[in-house]
């Protein structure tokens, strides 16, 4: 992380109790089809039942490709829990990455209202699933997802000693978090974790 994000952040109170406290949220180094799918399972359901649901599928598919979803047996991936509906949300995905090139390098040149636009064009991909691909693959660093339930239950929780805010009223808590929202997100999630 630059020291720019970090002093940005360490002007906010809360924010720097969390860097004292947390290391950043992070995850594995996922392709760029790969956290697309993850973020389509992981719609709707628990953290827990998503990392099942997850584990099963891509140890069903072994190397997650759009061309190993593409030729698997929806019967099998349905069998690994994934519902109908998922099962083509996930295909959807994978002819989109056939077709376009979607990677982290094919979308540099495209502004964040750009990606969600190209990326909700998928059928089973909306705003919450495209906002998670900027942050995480495509790592855009002010990107606040407030159609994240942990992300406003963990600003709840440290910024209004968890009574319920308005999405407008958690944006203006991010407002002095920009252009680092992504990284203050990471921590956030940290410590909505850790509880």
């Amino acid at each position: 992380m630059n020291d720019d994000a970090l002093s940005t952040l360490r002007e906010d109170p809360v924010m720097a109790e969390l860097l004292d406290r947390h290391d950043p949220y992070s995850e594995a180094n996922w392709s760029e089809y790969e956290r697309l799918c993850i973020s389509i399972i992981n719609q709707q359901l628990s953290t827990a039942s998503a990392a099942a649901v997850k584990e099963r599928v891509f140890s069903l598919l072994g190397d997650v490709t759009p061309q190993t979803v593409l030729a698997a047996d929806d019967d099998d991936l349905r069998d690994a829990g994934l519902s109908r509906t998922k099962v083509e949300y996930l295909k959807n995905a994978a002819r989109a990455f056939q077709r376009n090139d979607l990677t982290k390098e094919g979308l540099s040149e495209h502004s964040n209202e750009e990606v969600v636009d190209a990326l909700t064009e998928i059928k089973g991909v909306g705003e919450w699933t495209a906002r998670m691909y900027l942050l995480f693959v495509l790592e855009r660093e002010d990107i606040l997802p407030l159609g994240d339930l942990a992300v406003r239950r963990g600003i709840q929780q440290l910024y209004g000693n968890g009574t319920e805010l308005t999405r407008e009223e958690m944006r203006e808590i991010g407002e002095q978090w920009r252009p680092y929202r992504s990284v203050a997100t990471r921590y956030i999630w940290a410590e909505y974790e850790s509880e």
